[in-house]
C-alpha cells in the first residue's frame, strides 16, 4: 500500500502519528508537501510532480490542508482522485467544510441543529443583524477563521453594534449567532471516521475565555457521548460527505449545537486525553475501502458519486 499525507509540516504531532500508524501496517507512506507539487495534464494522463520528480501514483492520501491554501489544496486532491487514488476526505467535501456559511446551510438542510445565524452584507442595517440574531451577548465570526481566531463575544447590542461597523467598515464577511450561555465556554469534539465514532473529548476554554479551542489554553478531558450527543456528530459528518472529521458541538438546553466540522483535524488533543490511537482508526479506515494497485489487500475502493466533482 502506497499512501501519500498531503501535509506542509512533518513534523506536526498529527502528521507524525500518520506516518508511524501507516508504517506499523508495512505500508510505504510519505509526507508530501501539496504546495511543492505541480500538476501536469494532458491528453489521457494526469501526472503529479513534487520537487522536479514524477510522483508515482499512490493508493491512497490524507489531505491534511491549511485553511489559507484550500484552493490550491483541494485541486491537489482533486487531482489525486482522478488517478483513483482514495482520499480520506473528497475534494468537494474538504472545500465545502472550508466555508463556515456553506457549512451551516448543508448542515441546516440535513436537519442537522445548531445556534442561530445571520449572514449579512456590509450594506445591511447591523441593527437588524442584532434583532435577527436574538439580541445580545452575541458570537461574532469572520467567515476566514481559524483556530478561534476571529471569534469575538459581544455583551450588549451597543458593543455589537460598533463591532460590526467596524467590521463592516473594512469589508469583512461575518457570521453572527447566538450566544449559548448554559455551554460554559465549553464544547465537544467528536473524532468520526468511516462513519463510525472513533473518539470524544470535552473541551474547556481558559479562565475568562468563552473559546474552548486548545490553541487558546483550553484543556481537553475524555468523554462520554450521550445518544444524542453520538447522532448528532454521525449525521453532521455524513451530511458534509467527509470520510474523516472532527464534529464541534456545544451543549445547550434544547440539546447539543454543531458549531463547526474540521475536514483537518488535529490528533494531539484527542489522542492524549483519550489514550485512542486515532491515527490507527484512519488506517484501519483506508485499509477497508483500498486495494492496492499489487492487488494484495482487502475491500474494495467504492468512491462517492461527488468525490472527485467540481
Amino acid at each position: 500500500m502506497r499512501v501519500y499525507i498531503l501535509s506542509r509540516n512533518k513534523e506536526l504531532y498529527s502528521t507524525k502519528r500518520l506516518v508511524e500508524a501507516a508504517q506499523a501496517k508495512g505500508w510505504e507512506v510519505r509526507v508530501i508537501d501539496y504546495l511543492k507539487c505541480s500538476i501536469e495534464i494532458a491528453k489521457g494522463e494526469l501526472k503529479v510532480n513534487y520537487q522536479g520528480k514524477e510522483l508515482p501514483a499512490p493508493d491512497a492520501i490524507i489531505p491534511r490542508i491549511g485553511a489559507s491554501r484550500t484552493f490550491y489544496g483541494t485541486a491537489m486532491v482533486r487531482h489525486f482522485e482522478m488517478m483513483s487514488a482514495f482520499s480520506t476526505s473528497g475534494n468537494l467535501a474538504l472545500a465545502r467544510s472550508r466555508d463556515k456559511l456553506r457549512s451551516l446551510q448543508i448542515l441546516s438542510k440535513n436537519g442537522v441543529d445548531m445556534p442561530k445565524t445571520v449572514f449579512a452584507s456590509n450594506k445591511s442595517n447591523a441593527k437588524d443583524v442584532i434583532e435577527l440574531s436574538g439580541g445580545a451577548p452575541l458570537i461574532l465570526k469572520i467567515l476566514e477563521g481559524t483556530q478561534g481566531v476571529g471569534v469575538v463575544l459581544v455583551d450588549s447590542e451597543k458593543a455589537a453594534k460598533s463591532v460590526l461597523d467596524a467590521f463592516y467598515g473594512m469589508d469583512v464577511n461575518l457570521l453572527v449567532q447566538e450566544y449559548i450561555e448554559e455551554a460554559g465556554g465549553a464544547d465537544i469534539r467528536v473524532l468520526v471516521v468511516g462513519g463510525k465514532v472513533v473518539g470524544a473529548m470535552k473541551r474547556q476554554g481558559a479562565e475568562g475565555d468563552f473559546r474552548s479551542n486548545l490553541h487558546q489554553g483550553g484543556s481537553a478531558t475524555a468523554h462520554k457521548l450521550t445518544r444524542k450527543e453520538k447522532a448528532t456528530a454521525l449525521a453532521a459528518a455524513k451530511a458534509m460527505g467527509l470520510g474523516v472529521c472532527g464534529v464541534d458541538m456545544i451543549p445547550s438546553s434544547r440539546g447539543p449545537l454543531v458549531m463547526e466540522v474540521n475536514s483537518s483535524p488535529g490528533l494531539e488533543g484527542i489522542e492524549k486525553s483519550t489514550q485512542i490511537d486515532i491515527a490507527g482508526k484512519i488506517m484501519d479506515y483506508i485499509e477497508k475501502n483500498v486495494t492496492p494497485k499489487n492487488g494484495a489487500s482487502s475491500k474494495k475502493r467504492k468512491l462517492k458519486k461527488d468525490s472527485i466533482g467540481a
